[in-house]
C-alpha cells in the first residue's frame, strides 16, 4: 500500500486532495499512457524509450469519492481533445524565427518541418483507440481547441484540413523541388540539419542530409474515422498568433520572396517587443522594411496568403472538407461571415458542447471573451438549467429540461487578460478569464472546461459544491510531449459525475534509425528533437494529477 501524503509530497500535489488508485477492473489500458510512455535517461542530447505508464489519480478537490461507484457507473460521453497542432510553412516569409533566442519555441523549433507528420501519428492513433480506457464507450468525436495553424495562411488550412479528414500532404511551399527555409540556410543559430556545424548541432543534435527532402516529400494522413470538431485559435487569426493583421508590410510579406535570416540583435528585439505589445507592430514593419537583415530569395507562393475568420470557417463548411463529418465541423451558415465563430452542438442524450471563440483580432497571444459572446453564453446554460445561481449569488429554480455542459476554448482562464477590442464587434467591451470563470459557477450544469493554448497539462478545480467545475488544459502536438487527451464522462449514481482523462502519445516508435524517411519515423523523429529542443518545456507533460485522472464533481443535475 503507497502512503498517500509521500505520494502526494512527491508528485507536487501536496496542496491538493488527491487519492491514488490501482487500475480500475476493466481498464482498457492498451494504446494509451496508462500502459507505457516516453522516458529518456542521462543528461545533454538524449533518445527516447518506452517508460513506465503513468497511474490514474482520483482527484477529490471538488467532491469525495464513493467506493462503489464503479459499480453503479453510467457512461454518458467520451471524446479526443486535439489542440495546438501548428501546421507549420516553415519557408514563409511570414515568419520571425529569428527572435527564438528572445522568444522561445514559438519562433523557431529544430522539428518544426515535421509538424503535419506529428499530427497525423496521433491521428493514426486515435484511429486505434475505439473506446474510453475507463467506461468502454466507443469515442463519440475529436475536438481541436485552436491553433490549427502557426501563421494562419491557406496552405496551412488545407494541410490541416487533410490531416483530419485524410489525404495526401506535400508540406512543402515555394519551389516544389527543395527546401528555402531557415534550416538550410547556414545561419549556425538555427538547426541545418545537413550541415554546417551550428549551435544545434554543439548541443548533440545529429547531422541528418536527407531530413529536408524527406519532410517536403509527399505522404499520406488516413484521416480521422470519427466525426471531429473545431474551435478557433490565436494562430488560426493573427500573424504568427500574435500581431495583427491589416499592416500593409507585414501582410505583403506572405506571398513575397524574401526571407529574412536574421537582423542585428537590437532590432530583432525590436520585433520581438511588438508580439509581446501589438502596440509595436509599426515599429516592427520599420525594421523589416530598412532591407537591413540577412535575407534570402525564396520563390512566391500564392498560397501562403492569410485567410480570414470568414474564409476559415467557409473552408470547413465546403462539402469536399467534410471527412467523417459532421458537416462544417461544428460551424454553421450563421458563423459563415467570421464575426461570431462560437456555437454549440449535441455531444450525446443530455450533454451539450459548447465552442468559444476567445481570440481577439487586436494582437496579443492570449485572449479574452467578448460582451455579445458572453451573454450568449449565459442565455445558452439558462435555457437548460432547472437551477442556477444569478450574478448576486441567489439560487434560481426553473421547469426546463437539463443538459450538462462541456465547454471548449482555446485558451485558458489565466491566458484571458486581452482586453483589447476585436475589430470584428469593435464597440463590444471585452472580459477576463475570471469574468468567464465567474458566469460558469453560476450553473451546476457545467462540468468540465477543455482548452489548449499553454502548451502544457495541467488540470484545474474552480469553486466547491455544486458550484464547481473541472478546466482541463492539454499540451501541444507540436511540442513536448506531443500529448492528446481521451476525455470520458460517467455519471456514478450517487449524486456525482466523474470525468476520466487519459493521455495518448502518436503513433510512432520511440526511436527511429536516422535515416528512416517514413512518415512513422519522421514522426519518430520529430518527437526526439521536440524532447531535444533547447526551448522545450520538459515539465510540460504535467504532474500525475495533470494526465491520466479521475475527476469527481458533485451536486449535478441528472440527466433525462
Amino acid at each position: 500500500m503507497i502512503d498517500r501524503r509521500r505520494f502526494l509530497q512527491a508528485t507536487g500535489f501536496a496542496g491538493a486532495t488527491l487519492l491514488w488508485s490501482g487500475m480500475p477492473a476493466g481498464a482498457a489500458t492498451t494504446g494509451t499512457t496508462l500502459d507505457v510512455a516516453a522516458t529518456a535517461t542521462g543528461t545533454g542530447y538524449r533518445r527516447l524509450a518506452a517508460g513506465p505508464g503513468w497511474p490514474l489519480v482520483v482527484r477529490t478537490d471538488l467532491a469525495p469519492p464513493d467506493p462503489a461507484r464503479a459499480d453503479r457507473r453510467t457512461p454518458l460521453a467520451c471524446f479526443v481533445q486535439f489542440t495546438d497542432m501548428h501546421m507549420v510553412d516553415t519557408q514563409s516569409p511570414a515568419r520571425f524565427e529569428y527572435t527564438h533566442p528572445l522568444l522561445g519555441a514559438g519562433a523557431f523549433r529544430a522539428h518544426e518541418t515535421l509538424a503535419q507528420h506529428t499530427s497525423t501519428a496521433l491521428v493514426r492513433k486515435v484511429n486505434t483507440i475505439r473506446t474510453g480506457p475507463f467506461t468502454g464507450r466507443p469515442i463519440d468525436f475529436t475536438m481541436t481547441t485552436g491553433d490549427n495553424t502557426d501563421n494562419h495562411e491557406q496552405v496551412e488550412l488545407d494541410w490541416f484540413l487533410t490531416v483530419l479528414n485524410g489525404g495526401r500532404i506535400t508540406a512543402n511551399t515555394g519551389d516544389p523541388a527543395r527546401y528555402e527555409g531557415v534550416q538550410n540556410s547556414g545561419v549556425p543559430a538555427y538547426w541545418n540539419p545537413a550541415g554546417p556545424g551550428d549551435d544545434y548541432q554543439a548541443k548533440g543534435f545529429p547531422r541528418l542530409p536527407h531530413l529536408l527532402d524527406a519532410a517536403i516529400r509527399p505522404f499520406d494522413s488516413p484521416g480521422l474515422r470519427i466525426p471531429w470538431y473545431c474551435t478557433f485559435g490565436n494562430h488560426d487569426d493573427s500573424v504568427v498568433g500574435s500581431l495583427p493583421d491589416g499592416i500593409p508590410l507585414l501582410d505583403a510579406l506572405y506571398t513575397g520572396n524574401r526571407k529574412v535570416m536574421g537582423f542585428a540583435p537590437a532590432d530583432s528585439a525590436r520585433i520581438a517587443r511588438a508580439m509581446t505589445d501589438p502596440t509595436h507592430a509599426a515599429d516592427a514593419a520599420t525594421v523589416l522594411a530598412s532591407n537591413a537583415g540577412l535575407v534570402r530569395t525564396v520563390t512566391p507562393d500564392t498560397r501562403r496568403k492569410p485567410f480570414s475568420t470568414a474564409e476559415f470557417v467557409r473552408a470547413h463548411l465546403d462539402p469536399r472538407n467534410t471527412g467523417p463529418g459532421p458537416a462544417g465541423h461544428g460551424f454553421t451558415e450563421d458563423n459563415a461571415d467570421g464575426i461570431d465563430v462560437f456555437y454549440t452542438f449535441r455531444i450525446a442524450p443530455g450533454v451539450t458542447g459548447i465552442s468559444l471563440d476567445t481570440t481577439t483580432t487586436a494582437g496579443f497571444a492570449d485572449g479574452s471573451i467578448g460582451l455579445h459572446q458572453y451573454l450568449w453564453l449565459e442565455k445558452t446554460l439558462r435555457r437548460n438549467s432547472s437551477r442556477y445561481y444569478d450574478a448576486f449569488g441567489i439560487p434560481h429554480r426553473q421547469s426546463v429540461t437539463d443538459e450538462l455542459f462541456i465547454l471548449f476554448s482555446h485558451h485558458t482562464s489565466w491566458t484571458m487578460g486581452n482586453v483589447l477590442p476585436d475589430r470584428r464587434r469593435p464597440l463590444d467591451p471585452r472580459l477576463t478569464g475570471d469574468a468567464l470563470v465567474a458566469l460558469l459557477k453560476r450553473f451546476p450544469n457545467v462540468v468540465a472546461w477543455v482548452n489548449g493554448h499553454t502548451h502544457e497539462n495541467r488540470i484545474v478545480p474552480h469553486g466547491s459544491g455544486d458550484r464547481a467545475f473541472w478546466e482541463i488544459n492539454t499540451a501541444a502536438h507540436v511540442d513536448h510531449p506531443q500529448h492528446a487527451r481521451i476525455v470520458e464522462l460517467a455519471d456514478n449514481g450517487d449524486g456525482t459525475l466523474s470525468l476520466f482523462t487519459t493521455l495518448v502519445e502518436p503513433d510512432a516508435p520511440y526511436a527511429a534509425d536516422y535515416d528512416d524517411a517514413t512518415p512513422s519515423g519522421l514522426a519518430s523523429l520529430a518527437r526526439e528533437f521536440a524532447f531535444n529542443d533547447p526551448h522545450a518545456n520538459l515539465s510540460a507533460a504535467g504532474a500525475v494529477g495533470d494526465r491520466n485522472t479521475e475527476l469527481l464533481v458533485a451536486g449535478r443535475s441528472p440527466v433525462r
